[in-house]
């Protein structure tokens, strides 16, 4: 597969493996090389530094590999299996957890079903109310368990939440004009700064109520399997900033992606499920400023592909339409009229 790296051009083979597979798949993100390997699934990350994370050395690698297991033990326990070694032998040949020189590390998870994933679900209209009720519930017993300590609490604040939405609104200026028209862009960054200027009582009082938690930070579909039980994983391991943040915008992040689906329905459901158990009545007063951000997240993390040498075209063109669809739904959640094209 022409435009690989060296390491996962070596990593399509299958007798890399100690599983020995009978085939390999290949599934790329903007950070990671993710390799499917008969009941294995072995991730790579990617020499990227993107300024909100930085994988450019292959210690950094590791260590990020540790924190990923680590962090998506809370939710998914028995899917993450560790961190193995890549390492080249004697012959220069690559192995996983070999003997030679260490060359580059992989996290090590169990596959999932993928037919399971609520993405998948979604696109066969299989997706029901009732599973995301168990969704509601297992995270609502996650937030409760996870830290919200000061030092967590503190990412909750105005000037951080300020941090995040402009470092995103500077990523994305590159794409402006390709994968969100300028106007879009400036719309949504009116509504931004407006509502955190204008609500900024709303964010502190959430702050004292103890809602800024240790959460997964990258909850949508694709990170959801509805098998044995609920398993939810591929969390944010790179940023804590990304990570330590308001419960409400972790629940806005998947009922984005299910209004992103076409299930308006399932993500009325999703939060008024939530906001009950919880007990956390506040929840919808910050609701759509959060599914604005995060669709507009979506929307950046698509266009980054575009500029992957790795990504072929035909990924690059279909990451292009889902990063416009990402944009035009944050500014639905921008203005009642959406977008509207410049005349």
């Amino acid at each position: 597969m022409s435009g690989l790296p060296p390491v996962a051009e070596a990593l399509l083979a299958p007798e890399v493996y100690p599983e020995r597979p009978e085939r390999v798949e290949l599934i790329q993100t903007h950070l990671s090389f993710v390799f499917l390997a008969g009941q294995s699934v072995y991730k790579v990350k990617k020499p990227v530094n993107f300024g909100f994370v930085d994988f450019t050395t292959v210690e950094r690698r590791r260590y990020f590999c540790q924190q990923e297991v680590e962090l998506n033990r809370r939710l998914a326990p028995t899917v993450y299996l560790g961190v193995v070694e890549i390492t080249r032998g004697e012959d220069g040949r690559l192995a996983l957890g070999g003997e030679g020189e260490t060359v580059e590390y992989a996290v090590h998870m169990k596959r999932l079903p993928m037919e399971r994933t609520l993405d998948r679900l979604l696109e066969r209209r299989e997706a029901t109310a009732a599973m995301l009720d168990e969704v509601a519930r297992k995270l609502v017993d996650f937030h409760r368990s996870s830290r919200g300590n000061q030092e967590v609490a503190s990412f909750g604040d105005i000037p951080t939440i300020a941090q995040n939405t402009e470092e995103n609104f500077a990523q994305v200026e590159r794409y402006v004009g390709i994968s969100i028209p300028p106007h879009a862009q400036e719309l949504i960054k009116a509504y931004t700064r407006a509502f955190l200027k204008e609500k900024a009582p709303l964010f502190k009082m959430r702050l004292a109520q103890g809602r800024i938690r240790d959460c997964h930070g990258d909850l949508h579909s694709a990170h959801i399997c509805l098998a044995d039980e609920v398993y939810i994983f591929d969390c944010i391991e790179f940023n804590d900033r990304f990570r330590y943040c308001d419960v409400a915008s972790e629940v806005a992040f998947l009922a984005m992606d299910l209004d992103y689906h076409g299930r308006p329905d399932l993500a009325s459901r999703f939060v008024q499920t939530y906001v009950e158990l919880s007990e956390d009545e506040g929840l919808p007063t910050v609701l759509d400023f959060y599914k604005c951000y995060r669709a507009y997240v979506r929307g950046k993390v698509e266009s980054l592909k575009l500029d992957d040498p790795a990504v072929p075209e035909e990924e690059k063109a279909e990451g292009l339409a889902r990063a416009q669809r990402y944009f035009e739904l944050a500014c639905t959640y921008a203005s009642a009229e959406g977008c509207r094209r410049e005349p």
